[in-house]
């Protein structure tokens, strides 16, 4: 018999549900996609230890990343592109975890412990081999129908970061309170580690329409920050709204993750090294001072955008091979050194060593 979520898992999935029911995530009309936003690919060098979490851009400045056009999720059209800028999406692994920072202009919006008046962020990567950017997974089953066997395959990953009541530079995602609880959940700052099938049938990690599994974590950490916030030693709730609202700037978003988590539920996407994942990013913005809505994001793109995971293989050769002839030439260096020594201590001996008497016949006279 599996125990009911706890009462803050309760409030987030009625959230949801809200949201859902808010916009149906039908599209006004016939779906039509120009995907040759597909065409830019998103690069994750190995780059280990230059990245920390804290949601500034600082340490990012030599990592190349990869613009993107905002388009309205549902409604891709050129026409309609976010107004404050493109986004920037920047990656990187270091052999355990991936890291990725959104970066996108806008002007400072923040109301604490309203959501939908602060700006939102969110990753999507593809786990099923049918799962299709359009329609969350793209799986045909209902509300009422889809499990994860009649939607087998067409599994997505998300990871959703709201920030009303999340401080800027703060460190969110996994805690040990919820993951202690078995779910995706975040009840402190709300950036959450989700699955779905469809925009309907989108659920915490853990939770599901057949039950809930307490085996699920949030595997994910994330920290926002604003260009326009001048506290450099760190900011405490009192200090909300951290900055005065309408400033110019950029919102920045940074992420971590685990490579590959200890998943057995097909709720997250695992990244091999070398390999190739499927991902996309989405923003949410008060437009006008107007509260968004669940399905009123924007997208970098209108179908699943590439990112390579180097393996750091043609670094290693590189850092082999010179280390190789680092190490012959020393060698040889050493064992000339030693022959020339012997050499100079054999000459030394000869010249000034003691000389051996020469051998002279006695004469001997015999009268």
């Amino acid at each position: 018999m599996h125990r009911p979520p706890p009462v803050p898992v309760l409030l987030l999935l009625l959230s949801l549900a809200l949201a859902g029911r808010v916009s149906s995530h039908e599209e006004s009309g016939e779906w039509s996609c120009d995907s040759s936003a597909s065409e830019i690919r998103v690069e994750a060098p190995f780059l280990p230890g230059i990245i920390t979490l804290d949601g500034r851009a600082d340490d990012w400045s030599d990592v190349d990343g990869s613009e993107f056009s905002l388009l309205p999720a549902l409604d891709p059209d050129d026409d309609k592109e976010y107004g404050g800028g493109k986004m920037t999406v920047k990656a990187l692994h270091d052999g355990k975890d991936v890291f990725f920072l959104l970066q996108v202009d806008g002007d400072y919006a923040y109301s604490k412990g309203e959501n939908t008046r602060c700006p939102s962020a969110a990753l999507m990567f593809q786990i099923g081999e049918s799962a299709t950017y359009h329609n969350m997974g793209g799986c045909k089953e209902g509300r009422d129908s889809c499990t994860n066997k009649t939607c087998k395959g067409h599994e997505v990953d998300i990871m959703h970061f709201s920030i009303g009541n999340a401080i800027p530079g703060r460190l969110y995602g996994g805690n040990p309170i919820d993951n202690g609880k078995g779910n995706g959940g975040d009840r402190f700052g709300h950036l959450v580690d989700l699955y779905a099938w469809t925009p309907h049938c989108r659920y915490i990690d853990g939770t599901g329409p057949s039950g809930n599994d307490t085996s699920a974590q949030n595997n994910w950490k994330g920290a926002w920050w604003h260009s326009s916030l001048s506290v450099q030693s760190g900011f405490v709730e009192e200090d909300s709204p951290y900055a005065s609202n309408g400033q110019k700037g950029a919102y920045y978003f940074e992420f971590s993750r685990p490579l590959r988590t200890m998943d057995r539920l097909q709720q997250d996407a695992q990244f091999t090294v070398g390999g190739t994942a499927k991902m996309s990013a989405a923003f949410w913005y008060p437009v006008n001072g107007n509260p968004w809505h669940g399905s009123g994001h924007f997208s970098i793109n209108c179908d699943w955008v590439s990112m390579d995971i180097s393996s750091g293989t043609s670094l290693l050769t590189k850092t082999a091979s010179s280390g190789s002839s680092w190490d012959a030439a020393s060698a040889f260096s050493l064992l000339f050194s030693v022959i020339s020594l012997c050499l100079s201590v054999f000459i030394a001996y000869r010249n000034f060593g003691p000389k051996s008497a020469q051998y002279k016949p006695m004469e001997i006279s015999l009268g």
